[in-house]
């Protein structure tokens, strides 16, 4: 077996893929259930009539959309500091190292 996947690792693959399906079941039966037009209303009397379950889901998607917009400048800084630091751990390997001159004790 290799390193890190016993026993134990195929039977979470097994219950995760459960999981997964179990929550494709439970969104596509909301899906079904909510298929009634809403209308959104916008500025100016602009309307929009569509399935209920497509604009929760348009609402969903644009959540996630600018919470990933959001956290962008984060990881590009984190990008930059990684890289700096790699770049200066392998500046301290290439220098040689300093050898301590040989002390003598006094007798």
């Amino acid at each position: 077996m290799s390193e890190g996947r016993g026993l134990g690792g195929g039977v979470l693959r097994v219950i995760t893929w459960i999981l997964r399906i179990l929550l494709f079941l439970v969104v596509v039966s909301f899906a079904v259930g909510n298929q009634d037009l809403v209308t959104v209303r916008y500025f100016m009397d602009h309307t929009w009539q569509a399935p209920l379950v497509l604009v929760l889901f348009m609402a969903f998607a644009v959540g996630a959309a600018l919470g990933l917009l959001a956290i962008v400048p984060t990881m590009l800084r984190q990008r930059r500091r990684i890289a700096r630091l790699t770049r200066e751990a392998a500046a301290r390997q290439r220098e040689p190292h300093p050898v301590p001159p040989e002390r003598t004790l006094p007798l």
